[in-house]
């Protein structure tokens, strides 16, 4: 049977996802080029053999619209015959087209495949692409008559349900951004990342090389003066028994981001001397309740460890979204996993979630983490609007 193997990863440094972030004057479409463009250079993969790109974007409206990803790979440089398309799973769209890309491979519909994905959410506000209409209509208001609710909510529901005190999610939090801070100190996302030049404040071109949200001084302290980021009297008063610990201090950040792998099999990789990173070993995706919204990530890792095979014990590193704390504090309880694997060297907390570019970001750190670790199974895992998650495991190739 024909696998699929990872032969690189690369992703952009992660901007602030603001008007003033680093990222911020660099136009969607150019950003997620850098991506495509870092990584066929770093391969010397003749780029007119690759047979699609599948990338994933949220927000496709404005400057994220009319099927991005194609643009993307034109402004890269890659032949015009070269097709792309853009996904949307929300937050996992990246992750989603790594599966899109991997089931293609392993079906013989694709040799050589770029899985990749934007958002930046300076340009392209979160949310937007709803226009200020209704995007679910009166059907499934219908199914859910008392409302659904934002991910905040979602995430303040999951803290009550599984006990969390506000210095816990707080204290996950703080320990994100010194993980990330000693990570980008001792040197561990230089392989990942491809620095680039962006416009700065007064136009001229600045070199952007970090991650601009890490804050190494962040400090259980700290977070803890800051205020709930989304209780209102309306909200207490449908739910008043939530404790309001959800703050931007223990939530992911508004980010601009791109990342990419390239993707074929261990035969064609062979073929054109390539050597591949890691196999993609299983993936899945599920879907939950659509109110908690954010818990899918629990039982899409129970699926694709019972399609693989394995246990939580035999995987060496694990990448679970951080899109609130809270998340990932009940996924690891759920779960069984051990917090000094989880999240190694930071997550989004401290890192940034740019939607559209998280799946691909977490696989490119995981693959970092498996060989500064010398682990062998990694598995990565994202929440995503609607009651939704992928779940991938990759396997390290020696």
């Amino acid at each position: 049977m024909t696998d699929a193997v990872i032969v690189d990863a690369v992703r952009t440094p992660i901007g602030k996802g603001k008007p003033n972030g680093t990222l911020a004057g660099v136009h969607p479409v150019d950003l997620h080029a850098h991506a495509l463009r870092s990584l066929v250079e770093r391969t010397g993969l003749d780029p007119a053999r690759i047979d699609d790109v599948i990338s994933g974007a949220v927000g496709q409206i404005g400057e994220q619209s009319m099927n991005t990803a194609r643009w993307a790979a034109l402004a890269a440089g890659l032949p015009e015959s070269v097709p792309a398309v853009t996904v949307d799973r929300q937050c996992g769209s990246s992750q989603q087209a790594i599966h899109f890309a991997a089931q293609g491979v392993i079906a013989g519909a694709y040799d050589i495949v770029i899985a990749s994905g934007v958002e930046s959410m300076s340009r392209v506000p979160m949310g937007s692409q709803a226009a200020g209409r209704d995007p679910f209509g009166p059907q499934v208001a219908a199914r859910y008559p008392e409302g659904l609710v934002p991910q905040g909510i979602s995430a303040e529901l999951i803290a009550a349900k599984w006990g969390f005190t506000r210095a816990q999610l707080d204290e996950f939090a703080a320990e994100s951004h010194q993980r990330a801070a000693k990570a980008w100190a001792d040197g561990k996302f230089t392989g990942e990342v491809a620095p680039l030049k962006a416009p700065g404040p007064d136009g001229a071109l600045v070199d952007v090389t970090t991650d601009e949200t890490v804050r190494p001084g962040t400090t259980p302290e700290i977070l803890a003066g800051l205020k709930p980021a989304f209780r209102t009297d309306a909200w207490e008063e449908r739910f008043p028994n939530l404790g309001w610990h959800i703050t931007a201090g223990n939530a992911s950040p508004i980010n601009d981001g791109a990342a990419a792998l390239l993707i074929t099999s261990t035969e064609k990789a062979k073929e054109l001397g390539l050597k591949p990173r890691a196999r993609i070993h299983s993936f899945a995706v599920t879907g939950d309740d659509p109110l908690l919204m954010l818990t899918g990530i629990i039982p899409a890792t129970r699926n694709v460890l019972a399609r693989a095979g394995l246990e939580v014990s035999d995987i060496d590193a694990f990448e679970v979204n951080e899109a609130f704390t809270s998340v990932v504090l009940a996924w690891q309880q759920e779960l069984g996993a051990n917090p000094a694997k989880v999240n190694i060297n930071g997550g989004a907390t401290a890192l940034g979630h740019p939607l559209g570019a998280s799946g691909a970001r977490l696989a490119t750190t995981l693959l970092s983490v498996l060989e500064q670790t010398n682990g062998r199974y990694g598995l990565q895992t994202m929440c995503e609007a609607g009651g939704l998650a992928n779940a991938t495991i990759i396997e390290r190739l020696p």
